[in-house]
């Protein structure tokens, strides 16, 4: 499990300072399953999650919404048969924090004890 799994986000403004290239490399050491994409201009980390079916798909989903209404940091979801596609990033900030390598790190966490 990363450490940053064991961190709380942490409230989030718009001018709250975006991660350097150099922060983003330093993070994804420890969230090495995710990717860096740009969607609509705005950097998001992202990573698909596999599943047997649609119904274990849809379980995942449905505890990430609560993970994500419990803290207040709420990622972009797409659900399909067998796979969920999970995007974090900080919409105050139109960019990466801090917090969506916390979140996926949690997200992690949450597929690993399923």
């Amino acid at each position: 499990m990363s450490p940053l799994a064991e961190e709380s986000c942490v409230a989030c403004r718009a001018d709250s300072p975006r991660l350097t290239d150099a922060e983003i490399a330093t993070l994804r050491r420890e969230v090495p399953q995710w990717s860096v994409v740009e969607r609509d201009g705005v950097p998001r980390l992202e990573r698909a999650f596999t599943f047997p079916n649609f119904v274990e798909a849809l379980a995942f989903t449905n505890a990430l919404g609560a993970l994500a209404e419990g803290v207040g940091h709420h990622p972009a979801l797409t659900t399909e048969w067998g796979r969920v596609t999970v995007g974090w990033w900080t919409h105050a900030i139109a960019g990466l924090h801090r917090n969506d390598f916390v979140m996926a790190a949690k997200t992690d966490e949450r597929y690993t004890s399923r």
